[in-house]
């Protein structure tokens, strides 16, 4: 007999040791990512120790070191205004507290009145969370330590702003990322998320494989997490550059990779609108003109090429010229004819192309200018009242830009 299922099953346990590598690959990625992370807030828990413990002669500096691993494990670019959180939210836990204590005394009913007012009061005058938390938690420390431990006031507020503080310095000063490196590795998964799942739907669209846009959509649309990655190193990088005197010569250079975040955003959004309505021509059976998954798959190239020029810090003229490619081939399939599906993906063409034109440095009116210029999409208009002897129908009017 012939086994019918050896090929099903071997496809599936193809797809598990794929799935596997792509995990311990994500895993490795993650690892390399927080490396500098880990090795910034180890350094800066034991400075803490050390300066709170040897030089402030506090016997028992546990606030300091959280204080200093709270403030580099807050989101990358906003460590300055969370020591800042922290500072206000030790302050008024502690004075909460001691006022609590002094009126009702010490115990489990009072604990949760102090916790409840910390967590009101923050709350009344518009802070933010973290100042809620550390407010709340602050309290809950006073409470419960000051019966058995005198004095504790002071230390707890002077450790949290020498915990603070000392994150601040190492970041900035003893330990500073090179900011570049660090946005270029969270770049790298978002757009190569992006180019992956382009090219997956040009070869999709050249077989009519509805199954693989399909798949290529849903993937595209869990790019959340690695789009947030990439915008929270933005802002921790203009945040490093803005405090290490290190990296104040980077400053232009990142200037550029912030002003291309949102470009990139969109041009994602669009792509997703693209592969979307890919899936509705194919199940439509629109025609699909040969130069529309040549359209496509330039854009993916555009995307890549733009992520390996940001990298080598050259001018991305590679990547505007696979944009414009793209635009030229949207422009031919165009002219052959396309359904209204078709015309949805070739004017997501146009507008994805603009997108990646603006994130390659080019200024929004120039970069439609050259899409127009390029798509060659629409044909001239004869005088009025004079058609052209045996001219064919003209297509309708290009699809505009996004």
């Amino acid at each position: 007999m012939v086994d019918v299922d050896a090929a099903r099953i071997a496809e599936a346990m193809d797809q598990l040791r794929h799935r596997g590598k792509a995990t311990l690959h994500d895993r490795l990625h993650r690892v390399r990512m927080a490396l500098g992370l880990a090795v910034q807030a180890g350094l800066a828990a034991a400075l803490a120790w050390i300066i709170s413990h040897q030089f402030l002669g506090n016997p028992q500096p546990v606030f300091a070191p959280i204080s200093a691993v709270g403030t580099l494990a807050a989101s990358v670019g906003q460590r300055l205004r969370r020591t800042v959180e922290l500072i206000i939210g030790v302050a008024v836990g502690v004075a909460l507290g001691d006022f609590l204590i002094y009126l009702l005394g010490a115990g489990g009913w009072q604990l949760g009145l102090v916790v409840t007012a910390a967590i009101l009061l923050t709350i009344f005058f518009g802070a933010s969370v973290a100042v809620v938390i550390q407010a709340a938690a602050t309290a809950v420390l006073i409470v419960t330590l000051s019966p058995s431990t005198q004095n504790l006031e002071i230390p707890r507020f002077v450790d949290a702003f020498i915990g603070g503080g000392i994150a601040l310095v190492v970041t900035a000063i003893l330990l500073p990322l090179n900011p570049l490196r660090v946005i270029n590795r969270a770049a790298r998964p978002a757009l190569d998320l992006l180019a992956g799942q382009l090219d997956v739907t040009a070869e999709a669209l050249r077989n009519r494989d509805r199954q693989s846009v399909q798949r290529a959509l849903d993937r595209l649309r869990e790019n959340k997490d690695e789009l947030a990655t990439f915008t929270e190193a933005i802002e921790g990088a203009k945040e490093t550059a803005t405090l290490s005197p290190v990296r104040w010569h980077r400053r232009d250079e990142l200037t550029h990779y912030a002003e291309a975040a949102d470009p990139i955003d969109r041009a994602m959004r669009n792509s997703g609108t693209l592969i979307r309505r890919s899936v509705t021509m194919i199940e439509d059976e629109e025609p699909i003109p040969e130069p529309m998954p040549d359209a496509v798959a330039h854009l993916a190239e555009s995307v890549r090429m733009l992520r390996h020029e940001f990298a080598v810090g050259e001018e991305p003229e590679k990547a505007r010229e696979c944009s414009l490619r793209a635009v030229s081939e949207a422009g031919r399939a165009y002219t052959q004819g396309v359904g209204f599906s078709g015309s949805v993906v070739i004017a997501q063409v146009r507008t994805t192309a603009s997108d990646l034109m603006v994130a390659s440095g080019i200024e929004q009116d120039e970069a439609n200018r050259l899409v127009r210029q390029s798509f060659g999409g629409e044909k001239e208009q004869p005088p009025a009242g004079q058609p052209e002897e045996g001219a064919a129908p003209k297509p309708p009017t290009a699809p505009p830009l996004g």
